[in-house]
């Protein structure tokens, strides 16, 4: 079977306009596939160049491939199971940042470029002031770019239209913001001139973006499946479901310049990401923590077999639709368009996603994706949401153990033990409190400042509610329990 390269594929030869710090599966199955559709249309006219921002990892495959891969979007599209498959030629050059810095850095010279992606991880938007301006390259991902910026400013003599567009999509808040912020605190620790300070400023945007696809990645185990279905060998194949959304907030209109929305691609352009923010963490991600602890104890492992759960899915829609939903801003079409692609990317065929792999870290999720439509539910409605807060009840009782093995506190669904993964305080809170009584138990959890910001126990009717679900739970297992009170 033939290796895909150019030597198969037709490549045409565009300007490069795109640096990348970052090669891995996400970048490659979003940012870079939307690139590839817009030239494909005849809209955008630019190449990328993927910068390996890290010590580790090999770009060789790249090279053997012509920086050409293939992205395998697999999912249900229309209610119907469907593979969307696209050769992405727009990547013209890999560069790794440590190993080939001088090459690296002749693209801030490259009269062409306008725009910066990445994607470093949560961490990688840091400020440290052991950074050094002399390494090479500097080793956070915000002294990388200041000192890449700076070299582009010297190049062009501080040109204002030579400027760059700044899109990282790493998951943190305001991560545009962010990092102009950290690269601020690396002009002022390097003491660098003041005027490139000002040009960081006035001549380059740095956006705040959402990202949403799940990227399931390399079919690992699968591969030869997938090679002899695209009728080709690629070692670089990355799959993901078809759902996409990129939010962009520009202090600049970016419409044109950059018509994803013209190629009919997912992308909205705004000047608050913080609507959509909130939409994707308190439906996609709420749902999620609001259900996976009751399935499991369901008997059910993973989240495709708990939207073909009648109980699970029924639970699930009441919450997202009867609870969720009332609490937020956004057009209420809008978030109902958006609950219906949640639960149809929920029952993707091609996707097995555990619910012990959903379950890490529950109480901090919990604070963050469900408490605050809980809250906001009864301050609305003066009662309490049913289902987040029996979704509470649920949570105690997946935590719910008196041993901690090897990290983890080790649970039981009937013969079968489970890892229960969180921080050591959450673990030793569950191991210590889990064996009282009903009462003390509920109390101790909901007071727990620590874990909630407040006292949950004197919000609403919760603390009642949570005793007695919990009891039902107790006395008569998850499932019943649910079909009780539901």
């Amino acid at each position: 079977m033939e290796l895909l390269s150019a030597k198969s594929v037709e490549v045409k030869k565009r300007p490069i306009k795109v640096l990348q710090f970052g090669e891995g599966n996400f970048l490659r199955a979003f940012v870079d596939y939307m690139f590839d559709i817009c030239n494909e249309k005849g809209l955008f006219d630019g190449s990328i160049v993927l910068a390996k921002p890290i010590e580790f990892g090999s770009l060789e495959q790249f090279k053997k491939q012509d920086n050409i891969y293939t992205v395998s979007l697999r999912g249900r599209v229309d209610g119907e199971p469907k593979v969307i498959n696209r050769i992405v030629t727009s990547v013209a050059d890999t560069v790794g940042i440590y190993e080939e810095y001088d090459r690296f850095m002749e693209y801030a010279h490259l009269d062409t470029l306008r725009y910066i992606v990445s994607n470093t991880t949560e961490a990688g938007i840091v400020y440290d002031e052991t950074d050094s301006f002399e390494a090479r390259p500097p080793k956070t991902y915000p002294g990388k770019l200041t000192k890449f910026l700076y070299e582009r400013f010297n190049a062009f003599k501080g040109a204002s239209d030579k400027g760059l567009v700044i899109l990282p999509v790493e998951l943190i808040d305001d991560n545009g913001i962010e990092l102009e912020r950290c690269v601020n605190e690396f002009i002022t620790l390097w003491k660098l001139p003041e005027d490139f300070r000002t040009w960081v400023k006035e001549s380059c945007n740095f956006c705040s973006t959402l990202v949403d696809r799940i990227v399931t990645g390399y079919p690992r185990g699968h591969e030869q499946e997938i090679w002899d279905e695209l009728g080709y060998e690629d070692r670089l194949v990355v799959t993901a479901e078809p759902f996409a959304l990129w939010v962009i907030e520009s202090k600049k209109d970016l419409s044109e310049e950059l018509p994803f929305v013209k190629a009919g691609l997912p992308v909205i352009y705004t000047d608050n990401q913080k609507p959509y923010k909130q939409r994707k963490v308190r439906i996609l991600n709420g749902a999620h923590t609001s259900f996976v602890l009751a399935s499991y104890l369901c008997g059910n492992n993973i989240v495709r077999e708990s939207m073909e759960d009648k109980t699970i899915r029924d639970f699930m829609n009441a919450t997202i639709f009867d609870e969720v939903i009332p609490t937020l801003t956004l057009p209420r079409q809008d978030l109902l368009d958006f609950a219906e692609a949640v639960i149809g990317r929920f029952n993707n065929p091609y996707v097995d996603h555990a619910l012990l792999s959903i379950s890490l870290n529950s109480v901090s999720k919990w604070k963050a994706r469900c408490m605050p439509s809980f809250t906001e539910y009864i301050r609305l409605k003066g009662e309490n949401p049913k289902h987040l807060t029996f979704s509470l009840a649920a949570l105690m009782a997946f935590y719910t153990a008196q041993e901690i093995k090897d990290g983890a506190l080790i649970g039981h669904r009937g013969t079968e033990e489970y890892k229960i993964m969180d921080d050591m305080a959450v673990l030793e809170f569950f191991r210590d409190n889990s064996n009282k009584s009903t009462e003390e138990f509920v109390k101790a959890f909901l007071a727990k400042e620590s874990f909630w910001g407040q006292d949950l126990s004197t919000l609403g009717n919760t603390y009642k509610l949570v005793c007695v679900y919990l009891d039902d739970i107790k006395t008569l297992g998850m499932r019943a329990a649910m079909e009780k009170n539901f």
